[in-house]
């Protein structure tokens, strides 16, 4: 029972190192849309920051991705600074 338990806690704590170091190289691939055109074909509702943020710009046809990497890549098609880049 306790290497089980050993066993258990080791992989536990390589999952955690692992998945720190994969969480950190996602945040540096996130992609860079050139414009609008471009981000809205891979995402038709705009990339949101959280999903707690509200749209400004009133209603909209679909919901946003939510990512805050790919949020904070695409920052600069934000216009209205609310949170969600080119929400359509």
């Amino acid at each position: 029972m306790k290497n089980a338990t050993k066993a258990i806690l080791f992989l536990f704590g390589v999952s955690l190192v692992f998945g720190y170091t994969h969480s950190a190289s996602a945040a540096e691939k996130a992609k860079t849309y050139k414009n609008c055109t471009e981000l809205n074909k891979d995402y038709p509702g705009g990339v949101a920051m959280s999903a707690v943020v509200k749209n400004k710009g009133g209603k909209t046809k679909h919901k946003p991705y939510v990512s805050k990497d790919l949020y904070e890549a695409n920052k600069k098609s934000d216009r209205d600074k609310d949170g969600i880049a080119c929400e359509k």
